[in-house]
């Protein structure tokens, strides 16, 4: 045959190969839980930890999954904002030899590369996978000279057990305590009819039938993410079963909001959406009315997507609806899922409802959290000594262009932030900035303490890049001295008159510098930040 003939039939299947639906985040009932988490690991100030973790064996060989990832990607949520842990990757498969496992090799044994030792390491395994543990069919049917029917229902369950444990890598010693061992239970379903007639010779036969099956891989990220959420809870005693008490964790939770999703329709969906839009700040009160196909209304939608890590689209879809919404769900009294503060034309907070869920998604300000991440007594005003060197980290609540500033005790101010390694100004939502970028092993900068005094930094978050609008004077290069300005209140003023008062938010953290002991006469401290 000729394949010339078939050229206008096969050019349709670059096109009819691609999906027909985007793609979605991977969510588990505790994916709220693990960014509660993440609060509350930054607000017990728990240091920057490495772990790693060991692959996780199923003997049954009835879950294929990709465990072991599923446990990165936990850590990895629970320390956008918090730092909490960095994963250290070792891991070595002979049979499986790779690009970045190749280069890992030779670089080691050159001298040239060395890994970091994980204080923690993650074991665990899939238990069990008890199959059709209850399992239910029905059959029945009737027949007569020229009509036949059948009906058929079939219910099954099958239980999937993970036990996890964390364990000390210097002594590779499990500890002793901190383990999660829980269970989940998947099931499928089905039902058909069977409908048969005949008119004399002739016959006809209908067959409808309906199933579901609850995947695997979901049910065990749902187990992953609440072990890695009670090991680290343990591990670093904190008050984690408030995470897990969220009504956003409910196995149902998914399920009730796609029923609202549908309920509301293209035009509910819409006016929904854009009343959290301007709750959350990402909509001006004016901007209410737009449609949805308005490139405004797109660009606030977009980077509400992108500041709770949902695939980015611009578009109303499930996801960005759960998002945007679920904060205002609540369990009622007969323990059912309600919406609570939801009127039809969008979420509403009164003044007398406090539920933590509810002030959180109503409020949602913009502004920064700047901290100092060098521990220090509670309750006392941070103060170092000449040389010390400072650690701290900026958290923006939206996605903004972030500038830092450090003023000395001299009245010197420089920028810290862009600089030469990070020339982008442009940050995430609740991504932690290191200032300076200890985890880097060439950082841009050093902060030390410098001359007995005053210091402090200032970072300022604005909607657009306003650093090309600033005068002149204010373009100098980073980590120089800025001529044209003596305080950060000055330099705040400045930003403020390019950007607006309702373009920016700032945060000043200040600290004391003491002489170091025994310093009398000799030579004053080398001014900081050093490059």
């Amino acid at each position: 045959m000729d394949a010339r003939k078939d050229a206008q039939y096969q050019e349709h299947a670059p096109v009819a190969s691609r999906p027909v639906v985007r793609p979605v985040r991977s969510v588990s009932s505790f994916s709220e839980s693990l960014m509660c988490m993440d609060r509350m690991l930054r607000a017990a100030e728990v240091p920057t930890t490495l772990i790693t973790s060991k692959q996780f064996v199923d003997f049954s060989g009835k879950v294929p999954a990709a465990t072991k990832e599923m446990v990165v990607t936990a850590l990895s949520q629970m320390s956008r904002i918090s730092n909490a842990f960095r994963f250290v990757d070792f891991e070595v498969d002979i049979a499986r030899q790779d690009t970045v496992q190749n280069l890992t090799t030779i670089l080691l044994n050159n001298n040239q590369m060395q890994l970091q030792r994980p204080a923690l390491y993650v074991s665990g395994a899939i238990a069990f996978v008890d199959q059709s543990v209850i399992n239910n069919t029905f059959d029945n049917g009737l027949s007569g000279p020229r009509v036949d029917l059948g009906y058929s229902r079939s219910r099954n369950a099958t239980i999937i057990a993970l036990e996890v444990h964390l364990g000390d890598f210097r002594t590779r010693t499990i500890i002793p305590g901190l383990d999660s061992a829980n269970e989940v239970i998947v099931g499928s379903g089905g039902q058909g009819v069977d409908l048969g007639g005949r008119i004399g010779d002739y016959g006809v036969r209908f067959n409808v039938g309906r199933d579901y099956a609850i995947g695997t891989g979901a049910a065990l990220r749902t187990l992953v993410d609440l072990a890695m959420i009670e090991l680290v809870g343990k591990w670093a005693r904190i008050p984690y079963w408030q995470c897990l008490t969220l009504d956003q964790s409910h196995p149902q939770f998914q399920r009730q909001m796609h029923e609202w999703y549908l309920e509301s329709g293209a035009g509910g969906q819409s006016q929904l959406l854009r009343s959290a839009l301007t709750t959350r700040g990402y909509l001006q009160p004016t901007q209410g009315d737009l449609p949805m196909s308005d490139p405004v209304m797109r660009e606030a939608l977009a980077r509400f997507q992108a500041d709770r890590g949902i695939p980015v689209s611009g578009r109303v879809d499930f996801q960005t609806y759960e998002a945007a919404l679920g904060n205002f769900v609540a369990l009622s009294e007969d323990g059912s899922l309600a919406r609570v503060g939801w009127a039809t034309s969008g979420p509403q907070q009164s003044a007398d409802d406090q539920r933590p869920g509810l002030a959180v998604a109503a409020a949602a300000p913009w502004a920064i959290d700047l901290q100092i991440e060098n521990p220090q007594p509670v309750g006392q005003r941070p103060a170092f000594t000449e040389g010390e060197q400072i650690f701290l980290s900026a958290t923006v609540s939206r996605a903004s262009h972030l500038y830092c500033y450090f003023g000395d005790s001299s009245g010197s101010i420089m920028r810290l932030l862009p600089n030469m390694l990070q020339p982008h100004s442009l940050v995430s939502a609740n991504q932690a900035i290191r200032i300076p970028d200890w985890m880097a092993p060439n950082p841009g900068f050093i902060l030390d303490a410098g001359r007995p005094g005053s210091e402090a930094v200032m970072c300022l978050a604005t909607a657009e890049d306003v650093y090309p609008k600033l005068p002149a004077e204010l373009q100098v290069p980073p980590l120089a001295p800025l001529r044209s300005v003596r305080t950060l209140d000055e330099l705040r003023q400045r930003f403020a008159e390019t950007a607006g008062q309702q373009g920016m938010v700032s945060q000043t953290v200040q600290w004391s510098v003491a002489p170091r002991q025994g310093n009398g006469a000799g030579p004053a401290a080398a001014p900081a930040p050093q490059r």
